[in-house]
């Protein structure tokens, strides 16, 4: 087992944490230059997309930000026609947020766009290359959920 003493360890978290923070960056990039949506904007529809309506409190809580956060930006997209509430099904009194359709076209072709890029990416590469991606993507995502 390494400890956080061990000079290797601390060199390869650099490396891992330089790698994924312009690869994330680059991503981010792209839907910034062709949507003209906030990051906060697009990851609230990405979720909306995926895990169907939702109150402001749970969006919030998925983001792990305050609820008027989710507010402001559930606002912006509703005056963008990307979002919009809805009675609660399971208690009216409340509210839910839902994705449009316009939304969630929006939210699949901004992926389809980004995996374009990685798969051409990924094309350059070696077939050894891609296998030890296929093994660090399943770590890293170990990582990211521990």
């Amino acid at each position: 087992m390494t400890t956080t003493a061990d000079p290797r360890a601390r060199e390869l978290a650099q490396g891992l944490r330089r790698s994924v923070m312009r690869l994330a960056r680059r991503l981010r990039q792209m839907h910034e230059e062709s949507l003209g949506l906030t990051q906060n904007q697009l990851s609230l529809l990405g979720l909306l997309t995926r895990s169907g309506p939702r109150t402001v409190g749970q969006l919030a809580e998925l983001e792990k930000v305050q609820p008027p956060a989710i507010t402001r930006t559930v606002k912006a997209l509703e005056q963008l026609g990307l979002a919009q509430r809805a009675s609660d099904p399971e208690d009216g009194r409340r509210a839910v947020v839902e994705v449009t359709g316009r939304g969630r076209e929006i939210v699949l072709a901004d992926r389809r766009r980004r995996d374009l890029w990685l798969v051409e990416r990924l094309a350059e590469l070696t077939p050894e290359e891609r296998r030890l991606l296929r093994e660090a993507s399943e770590l890293l995502l170990r990582m990211a959920d521990s």
